[in-house]
C-alpha cells in the first residue's frame, strides 16, 4: 500500500510540475523570418488553444496569428499569437495585434539578422499541432544573450508562499477547531460508554 501511495504522490507532482512548466513563462532568443495569419482547425488539441476572442462565436476553426523564428541553432520554432483575455494562464493578454506588428516590424533574413527574445507559455508538439503562444517580442543584442526568468522566479516563489500559508492555516483551524471538537465527541462518548 506504500508503494501505490507514492505512486499517487509521485503522479500528482509530475502533472503539477507540466503544469507549471506550461504555464510559467519561457524566454527565447530567435530570428523573426515570417508573421501570417492562418486558419486554424480546431481539434482534439483545443485544449491548448486559447478561448475564441470575446465577442467572437466559439468555432471549430478560426484565424490565428503565427510568428515563425528560426533558432540560433538553425531550427525552426513557430509562436502562435493569440490573446488569453480574463483566462487561463493570467497574462491578460489583449494585444495580439500591437504584438504581431511589433513582430513583423522585426522581420530579418539570415545576411543582415535582428535577434529578438519572445516570452512564451506552452510546448511546441509538431505531432499534435500545438503551439507556444507568444506574449511579447523585444529586440536583443545577440543569438548569446542569456534572459534571467525572473518572473517565472516570482510566480513559483508567490506559488510557495501561498501553499505554505494555506497549509499553516489549515493546521492552525486544526488545532483550534477540529481538536476540540474531536476532544468532546471522545469525552461524550466515553460518558456514554460508562452509563
Amino acid at each position: 500500500m506504500r508503494y501505490l501511495n507514492a505512486v499517487f504522490w509521485v503522479i500528482i507532482a509530475l502533472l503539477v510540475l507540466a503544469a507549471a512548466h506550461y504555464t510559467l513563462p519561457q524566454n527565447d532568443v530567435v530570428r523573426i523570418v515570417n508573421t501570417e495569419v492562418r486558419r486554424v482547425d480546431l481539434g482534439q488539441n483545443a485544449l491548448f488553444w486559447s478561448r475564441a476572442d470575446s465577442g467572437g462565436a466559439t468555432l471549430d476553426s478560426r484565424d490565428v496569428r503565427f510568428i515563425e523564428t528560426i533558432r540560433p541553432d538553425g531550427e525552426p520554432m513557430v509562436y502562435r499569437n493569440e490573446d488569453t483575455g480574463w483566462g487561463w494562464p493570467p497574462y491578460f493578454k489583449f494585444d495580439s495585434a500591437n504584438l504581431q506588428a511589433r513582430a513583423q516590424d522585426l522581420v530579418s533574413n539570415r545576411e543582415a539578422p535582428q535577434w529578438v527574445a519572445v516570452r512564451h507559455y506552452g510546448w511546441r508538439s509538431e505531432w499534435f499541432s500545438i503551439f507556444p503562444n507568444a506574449v511579447h517580442v523585444e529586440p536583443v543584442e545577440g543569438p548569446e544573450v542569456s534572459i534571467f526568468p525572473w518572473r517565472a522566479v516570482i510566480a513559483v516563489v508567490a506559488l510557495l508562499v501561498l501553499v505554505l500559508l494555506v497549509a499553516v492555516l489549515l493546521r492552525l483551524t486544526k488545532i483550534a477547531v477540529l481538536d476540540p471538537i474531536a476532544e468532546r465527541a471522545r469525552i461524550r462518548w466515553n460518558r456514554m460508554r460508562g452509563r
